[in-house]
C-alpha cells in the first residue's frame, strides 16, 4: 500500500506542474501602426494578472475582412472593429466601447495650405459640399453617404493619402486617435491636420470573437465590467499615452462640432450607459 501511495504521489508531483502551466492562448493581430496598438494594450491590461491565459500575436498584416475570416475559423481569437449590424450578425461582440466612443469623433487630414477653405465652413451643408475620402467597404462610408456627404472611395487604405495630396478629395476624416501618427508616418506627402472642425457620430469600437467562442467573450466582458466598476478602466484609458496625446493635440474644446446620425448602429449599442462614453463637455 505504501509503495502504491508513493507511486501515486510521485506521478501527481510530475503532472501537477504540467496542469498548472496549461494556459489558454488568446491570438490577436500584431499592431502594424501606433493607432492599432491600443486594443492590444486593452487586452494586456485585462489579462496581465490572469495565469489562465496568455496573449500571442499573429504577425501577418491582415485586412479587416481577413481578420473576420480568421476569427470564424479559429486562427484568431479576438479582434477590434467599429461595430455595425452586419458585423454583429457575423461575429460575437463584447458590447463595451473600448475607446469610449472616440471612434466616432472625426477630425480631418487635409492638404497643407488648405486650412483657409475649412475656415469658411460654419454649417453642416458647407462641409457636405466638400469631398471626403474613405475606404469603399468602411462603415464610416455608409454613415457619411447617408448624411448627404460627397464621398470619394478606394479599396485600399494606403491609397487615400496620395489621393488627398493629389486633390482627388478635400479631406480625410479620421478618428481622434488616428491622424497624427498617420501624417507623421508620411513626411513625403504634403499633409496636415485641420484645426477647427470635428464631425461626431455614435460609433463603438468593440472587441469581437467567433460566435462559437462564447466562453472567451464572457471572460472579456466580465473583466471589462469589473474594471469599469472599480475605476481601473478609466484610469487605464485616460492614462494611456495615445489617449493623452490625442486629447491634448486635438484641442476638442476649440473645435466647431457637427453631429450626424449612424443608421447602421445596432439597436443593442449601450448608449444609455453614460459611464461607457467620453463626453466632450467633461474633457
Amino acid at each position: 500500500m505504501n509503495k502504491l501511495f508513493i507511486l501515486f504521489f510521485s506521478v501527481l508531483l510530475m503532472i501537477t506542474p504540467l496542469v498548472m502551466q496549461a494556459k489558454e492562448t488568446i491570438y490577436h493581430v500584431q499592431a502594424e501602426a501606433e493607432k492599432d496598438q491600443y486594443h492590444i494594450d486593452v487586452l494586456t491590461f485585462l489579462f496581465k494578472d490572469d495565469d489562465n491565459f496568455q496573449l500571442k500575436s499573429i504577425s501577418q498584416n491582415l485586412s479587416g475582412s481577413r481578420q473576420i475570416s480568421e476569427l470564424k475559423n479559429g486562427a484568431l481569437s479576438v479582434a477590434a472593429f467599429g461595430t455595425s449590424q452586419s458585423l454583429e450578425d457575423d461575429l460575437l461582440p463584447i458590447r463595451i466601447p473600448i475607446l469610449k466612443g472616440l471612434l466616432g469623433h472625426r477630425i480631418f487630414i487635409i492638404k497643407k495650405g488648405a486650412q483657409a477653405k475649412f475656415d469658411q465652413v460654419n454649417t453642416l451643408s458647407a462641409l457636405q459640399n466638400l469631398k471626403a475620402g474613405q475606404g469603399v467597404t468602411w462603415s464610416d462610408t455608409k454613415i457619411l453617404k447617408n448624411a448627404g456627404f460627397d464621398v470619394v472611395t478606394t479599396l485600399k487604405y494606403p491609397n487615400l493619402f496620395p489621393m488627398l495630396e493629389g486633390d482627388r478629395f478635400d479631406y480625410f476624416p479620421r478618428a481622434l486617435h488616428e491622424p497624427f501618427s498617420e501624417v507623421q508616418a508620411r513626411p513625403e506627402l504634403n499633409l496636415t491636420i485641420e484645426k477647427r472642425l470635428m464631425l461626431v457620430y455614435p460609433l463603438a469600437l468593440y472587441l469581437f470573437v467567433s460566435p462559437e467562442n462564447i466562453s472567451l467573450a464572457s471572460v472579456i466582458e466580465t473583466k471589462l465590467e469589473a474594471a469599469i466598476a472599480d475605476g481601473r478602466f478609466d484610469e487605464f484609458f485616460y492614462g494611456h499615452p495615445l489617449i493623452q496625446t490625442v486629447l491634448q493635440r486635438s484641442q476638442i474644446k476649440e473645435r466647431k462640432i457637427f453631429r450626424i446620425s449612424n443608421p447602421d448602429l445596432p439597436s443593442n449599442t449601450p448608449l444609455e450607459r453614460d459611464e461607457l462614453w467620453l463626453s466632450v463637455d467633461n474633457i
